[in-house]
């Protein structure tokens, strides 16, 4: 009988019961296809993969071969099975080694150039290289090879990691005030590089804020990497507001701070990595708005990133088998801003998609960027704030100085909030108080505006820190002064914010009321206030409105009414 011809048209236009009942009626015996190149196509999945790799010139044909035998001789339902099992085996095995040399020639597409992926150290992101020693990424050229032998390269850790994991701090970054430079280190334009393909791809963006540098920390240009992609809000280091904190009142003092920015945003989460509250609801939306795309975990350096993959991944493990393995091979933690050199991948889902954390978007006006990395752990909070007010009645003063603030407050007088700010109070109200809330370790000097240029000439550095040691060799001094004019409508309230940009904020309130002063002393001011705030030169002073921080926080705070437009539009937060 003479072989019958079928086109690759005809076959796929067949239902997969009409073509298996079509082959099993027919009398092959094998499916052999006509071509310059043999190809063996069983299904769908096969011939389209085929279709892209052969040329549109070349003919591609099926032919059923004779029937070997008639009648008791023909083939049996058997023969025909096992026939089109052996097909299916080797167009298996064609798929796996088309599959395997692609693997081999995996390019990743990075700022518009085209670079070969290579394997990089879990902890840090950085690739992984045996030639620098003092370089991120460097591994032991045995290590290096052990691992490689056996395919265990992403289970590698650098050399650098080893050291950040034993407390030492090692800075990857240069360019900016006290970072150290050198061939072996990126820069902070490189790094921010490294995420602008964010904005081309569709992704599920989760944005970290600290609560505690929320003006510093929030990514002014932050559509700029993130585009037009979805963004979860998570707040994090809720834990260290002071005591008593109504987070009712922060959660709408952040939405509020956030509508200005213009983003998309679905939803503010208040959270801490340490004590793993919140961490539940972000792992909850996440699942639902995921919808099969990548995770990335975006945010200013040292914001937190890596603990916060920490505590989603352990909050994850209770359910999610995936996400437990993971927990193995979680980036490193550090105080240094860069710890994180290269996007890390972690296979963090069971039902697809990845979990990637970023390098961390290095912001040069953040205090972070002007100290020198021995102090870098003093400015991180590590226990919950407690403000620090003047004047205060529980801190010793001589006579001159209590009998001149008792007449006039704080007029005429400087305070240095360690060696880094320097507030002079120009025109206040009697009773005005200013309250610090920031890193316990930098310590509150008051000294008259008079004096206080030759009292921080003598005292940076030892009583006024950071910075620490003999900072005349790298350190400017505070070379920036902005002016700040305040105004206020109820003296009762906190008139606004001065937030210092990787430190803290200083709450101004404007407490005329006393016996002492009458309702024409507040008269007077005009209600307006005058300071003026010295910070070394790349760093930010912000004015925003004030955080309901504290018990008293819940009583001056007022909720702003909204329209139906505003009500449908506004993201929710959740804590």
């Amino acid at each position: 009988m003479a072989s019958r011809a079928l086109s690759l048209s005809s076959l796929s236009s067949l239902s997969p019961i009409s073509l298996s009942h079509h082959l099993a009626c027919s009398t092959p015996s094998s499916l052999r296809f006509y071509s310059s190149k043999p190809i063996v196509v069983v299904n769908k999945s096969v011939q389209s993969h085929y279709d892209e790799q052969t040329p549109a010139d070349t003919r591609v044909s099926i032919s059923t071969p004779e029937v070997e035998g008639t009648g008791a001789a023909a083939p049996t339902r058997g023969d025909i099975f096992l026939e089109r099992q052996k097909s299916f085996a080797a167009a298996t095995t064609v798929l796996a080694a088309c599959t395997k040399k692609k693997k081999k020639k995996k390019i990743d597409k990075v700022g518009g150039s085209v670079k070969v992926s290579l394997p990089s150290c879990y902890g840090c992101g950085a690739p992984l290289q045996t030639s620098e020693t003092d370089a991120p990424g460097y591994v032991d050229p045995d290590t290096y090879q052990l691992k490689k032998k056996h395919h265990q390269l992403r289970k590698v850790i650098c050399g650098r990691c080893r050291l950040l994991s034993h407390g030492h701090m090692v800075t990857a970054v240069g360019g900016h005030g006290g970072y150290s430079g050198g061939k072996q280190f990126v820069s902070a334009e490189e790094l921010r590089k490294k995420l602008s393909h964010l904005r081309h791809e569709k992704a599920l963006i989760v944005k970290l804020v600290d609560i505690v540098d929320f003006n510093g920390s929030f990514l002014g240009r932050v559509r700029d990497l993130a585009g037009a992609n979805p963004i979860i809000l998570v707040v994090t280091k809720v834990d260290l507001l002071p005591k008593g904190t109504n987070l009712d009142c922060v959660g709408d003092w952040v939405v509020e701070a956030t509508m200005k920015k213009k983003l998309n945003v679905l939803s503010v989460r208040l959270t801490s990595s340490k004590s793993l509250v919140g961490i539940a609801g972000v792992v909850s939306e996440i699942q639902k708005e995921k919808k099969g795309r990548d995770v990335y975990i975006l945010g200013a350096a040292n914001v937190g990133k890596s603990a916060f993959i920490s505590a989603l991944l352990k909050m994850m493990s209770y359910k999610d088998p995936v996400a437990a393995a993971a927990q193995k091979y979680k980036p490193i933690q550090s105080a240094v801003p860069g710890t994180t050199l290269g996007p890390i991948q972690i296979d963090a889902f069971l039902g697809g998609g990845k979990l990637y954390d970023t390098p961390g978007v290095h912001l040069h006006h953040r205090q972070a960027a002007v100290v020198h990395s021995e102090d870098l752990p003093a400015l991180a909070p590590q226990s919950r704030l407690r403000g620090q007010s003047f004047p205060n009645s529980q801190v010793a003063l001589d006579e001159w100085t209590a009998g001149k603030i008792a007449s006039n407050g704080l007029n005429g007088f400087s305070i240095f909030w360690g060696g880094l700010v320097r507030v002079d109070i120009l025109k206040v109200l009697p009773r005005t108080r200013l309250t610090f809330y920031g890193p316990k370790g930098l310590q509150i000097h008051m000294v008259p505006t008079d004096k206080a240029d030759e009292f921080y000439q003598a005292e940076v550095g030892i009583s006024l820190t950071p910075p620490t040691g003999n900072p005349s060799n790298d350190w400017t001094g505070l070379e920036t002064q902005r002016h700040l004019q305040i105004k206020f409508e109820d003296a009762k309230s906190p008139a606004c914010d001065v937030a210092v940009s990787g430190l803290g904020w200083i709450a101004v309130e404007p407490v005329g009321r006393s016996p002492g002063v009458s309702d024409s002393d507040s008269e007077e001011t005009d209600k307006e206030l005058l300071l003026a705030v010295h910070v070394a030169k790349p760093v930010e002073v912000f004015i925003r409105p004030p955080m309901p921080a504290g018990k008293a926080g819940e009583e001056w705070y007022q909720y702003r009414e909204l329209t139906e437009m505003e009500e449908e539009v506004r993201p929710k937060w959740y804590f």
